[in-house]
């Protein structure tokens, strides 16, 4: 979609505001006054933080999810109940959609701004993961561009610039390790969730940092990327990176590798999806290598991390797979963070899902019915496990 002529704010809606990367997407606009204008606020549930953002930015509309109650906020229309995300990439005035909401709540709200025209930036993981197969070849026939937020597609992004997959040998997603890169194998059933939410280099939720420590995301992040940039797993690698400063690279056929670096901060891959291609300047702490020393990669270990084994096979075995093992470890990570399992049990848990899952061909209906299946299936295994 083309930018605004000079003078014109580009209007933007954001989906999951009150989550870590909404609140840092507000920052970032409020960072650039002139060039965005906040037209919707959308939150699965109202809050007071919902509220304050409302007061402080003035949108047009505050769409509420999870609610079918009346909220009142002056000046500013409120829209609840499922359809409400929907009414929101709907809006006129809307130019661009963050969709930083987690779930598959936000399939359908994605799906429809794409039917539209409107710049997808996308942060949601399970709009690609789950529905990946119906997104993507709707962006093409629509003309629309897919901007991804997340750092690690982010800079496969930016060190593609633009080049064609063809030229590209195969991208490498890094991963930081998370908290338990060296902790011996034998201690992994002892871990406890308040050590696995101590994440060494970013600040995320719990549901994200858990997957970062059991490298489920990465998983995650390689289905994403496939689907994506439309590249075969086979050519999707990952490193392990501690000091998460190089968030991916590309490496061409000629053997040039591409990457970009950067420190863990995800205000820059927001920034760079709303301004593309722009490059605005942006206050913070500055990259310096020679104060950091060195950095470090290693293979991952999958005996030690079946996470990462599970995500690839599910993501090649394709239909309704990945769906199944997002909703079997979204539970899994649950039952852990309640003390229900044990931190080893998490991919053990979502394995066993994945052998008991029948795959089907990929539609909305498919999703979320493979959605409820997993996650009672899940829920029964822990029940049985008595685990703790």
């Amino acid at each position: 979609m083309a930018q605004k002529s000079s003078g014109t704010r580009i209007g933007v809606a954001v989906l999951g505001s009150t989550g870590s990367v909404g609140q840092q997407t507000l920052e970032v606009i409020d960072a650039l006054p002139g060039r965005f204008r906040v037209v919707v606020l959308a939150a699965r549930t109202f809050s007071r933080r919902l509220a304050d953002q409302a007061l402080q930015r003035h949108p047009d509309l505050v769409a509420i999810s999870e609610e079918t109650g009346s909220h009142a906020l002056v000046g500013t229309e409120v829209a609840s109940g499922p359809r409400s995300l929907v009414a929101a990439v709907e809006h006129p005035d809307v130019d661009i959609v963050v969709v930083a909401t987690s779930g598959h709540a936000a399939i359908v709200p994605t799906m429809r701004a794409i039917e539209l025209g409107k710049t997808v930036a996308l942060a949601n993981k399970e709009a690609l993961v789950c529905a990946g197969e119906l997104l993507m070849p709707l962006a093409v026939a629509h003309n629309t561009a897919i901007r991804p937020v997340d750092s690690e597609h982010s800079a496969i992004w930016q060190a593609l610039a633009g080049s064609p997959i063809e030229r590209v040998r195969r991208i490498v997603i890094t991963a930081s390790g998370g908290p338990f890169r060296t902790t011996p194998r034998d201690a992994f059933a002892d871990i406890t969730a308040e050590e696995a939410l101590a994440h060494p280099t970013w600040s995320m939720g719990g549901k994200i940092t858990v997957d970062s420590a059991t490298l489920m995301n990465k998983g995650l992040e390689v289905i994403e990327a496939h689907w994506l940039f439309g590249i075969p797993y086979e050519r999707i690698d990952v490193l392990v990176h501690p000091e998460s400063i190089v968030h991916s690279l590309v490496e061409f056929a000629d053997g040039g590798v591409m990457a970009q670096l950067g420190l863990p901060d995800m205000k820059l891959p927001i920034q760079y999806a709303l301004t593309y291609p722009d490059r605005e300047p942006m206050a913070g702490d500055r990259l310096d290598l020679a104060a950091i020393g060195a950095l470090h990669f290693e293979v991952p270990d999958d005996s030690r991390f079946p996470a990462l084994r599970l995500a690839r096979e599910a993501g090649a075995a394709g239909g309704t797979y990945p769906t199944a093992l997002s909703a079997a470890d979204d539970e899994a990570v649950a039952a852990f963070l309640r003390g229900e399992l044990r931190f080893s049990d998490i991919p053990a848990l979502v394995e066993s899902v994945l052998s008991a899952h029948q795959s089907v061909a990929v539609t909305l209906e498919a999703i979320a019915a493979t959605d409820h299946w997993a996650r009672v299936s899940a829920r029964k295994m822990i029940a049985a496990k008595g685990l703790r």
